[in-house]
């Protein structure tokens, strides 16, 4: 899978997360590491992102629940134009 759109990203409090936005009509998560680096994960239903967005520790939520079980890409590292 590929996912070429920029989406707005809203900064989240964490040590391994910069930032995480959401297509809800393709259902496909864009984290923003602190590293630089940006991932897309795919076919992420809302209720994930809703409880990722809520969660007391994202990078752990992100760990646990969504990187197991998701298909995702990395998108592009900041010195690539992101």
């Amino acid at each position: 899978m590929h996912y070429d759109k920029s989406l707005h990203r809203d900064h989240v409090k964490s040590e391994a997360v910069r930032s995480i936005g959401y297509d809800e009509r393709e259902w496909v998560l864009q984290v923003r590491f602190n590293n630089g680096k940006l991932y897309n994960y795919f076919r992420v239903p809302p209720h994930e992102f809703h409880a990722l967005r809520g969660a007391e520790s994202i990078g752990a939520y992100l760990n646990r629940e969504i990187k197991p079980y998701y298909e995702y890409e990395e998108a592009e590292t900041e010195a690539s134009g992101g």
